[in-house]
């Protein structure tokens, strides 16, 4: 069967051959917004993410096909997780005719959370990323999760008569999972490591609980990066990782911040 451009005898200079001998490592579509489907405690949950796409073209190639991208988005029709993310990759470079590529998703998702003393239920956010590449044969996957959680200033504890300085913090976490990790169990390495976890709805029992636990539990921006970097350490599914903390201070006019890298 003859294709669209081909009986309309249209030009494809994309196909055409480049003599400047430059290789170009990632070419395609950034900021796509499009669907996503993904897996949250077992449940398929529906989102919207966006993508970066890109190859890399050879340097006898004079460019890629970008609307590929986007019929490789379009066909997507399974919940992503680690193991499928590695298919669709394969699939997006095989439809590109490539051999090296990445995939990159940034999105919200929702867990929900029951308050500690009352049980009232309500839904939380997160932020949510995909990172999907295959370079010289290798393909590895990451995930990451931001995090919002409480901290107390130990310090501020310390020297204080009453009371203690305290702050939402942001705890994101980037893995490369050697074997699938879920989305709540990468969210509960920041949750069980803060002074205290943040739900969207407390009643007053809950408040008094929360502020009585995040007291108990006193951490720097240093603890709570340590922290969690030992229950990374700890767990064989995770290679290479990421973790960041940002506290944003209650008596300074700027954060706090603290970073831990595995290579």
């Amino acid at each position: 069967m003859t294709n669209l451009t081909d009986a309309l005898h249209i030009p494809d200079t994309q196909s055409g051959r480049d003599d400047r001998r430059v290789a170009i490592q990632r070419v395609g579509v950034k900021d796509v917004r499009y669907p996503l489907t993904i897996v949250v405690a077992g449940t398929a949950q529906a989102t919207s993410a966006q993508w970066d796409l890109d190859v890399a073209l050879p340097a006898e190639a004079k460019g890629t096909h970008m609307s590929r991208f986007v019929a490789w988005l379009d066909a997507l029709d399974a919940p992503l997780d680690a193991p499928e993310l590695r298919t669709q990759l394969a699939g997006m470079l095989e439809r590109l005719g490539a051999t090296e590529g990445r995939i990159d998703a940034r999105f919200s998702f929702f867990l929900r959370k029951r308050a500690p003393v009352s049980g009232v239920q309500s839904l939380l956010d997160y932020q949510g990323r995909w990172i999907a590449e295959t370079r010289g044969g290798a393909t590895t996957v990451w995930s990451a999760v931001g995090v919002p959680v409480k901290s107390l200033c130990p310090c501020s504890k310390e020297i204080a008569d009453y009371g203690a300085h305290n702050q939402r913090s942001l705890v994101t976490i980037g893995i490369e999972q050697l074997q699938p990790v879920a989305w709540h169990e990468q969210v509960r390495f920041a949750e069980d490591a803060a002074s205290s976890e943040v739900w969207p709805l407390l009643k007053r029992p809950d408040e008094k609980w929360v502020t009585e636990r995040a007291y108990e539990n006193p951490k720097f921006v240093e603890d709570l990066v340590r922290d969690v970097a030992l229950r990374l350490n700890a767990d064989s599914r995770v290679g290479r990782y990421c973790v960041e903390v940002e506290n944003f201070e209650s008596i300074h006019n700027h954060s706090a911040y603290a970073r831990i890298e595995r290579a």
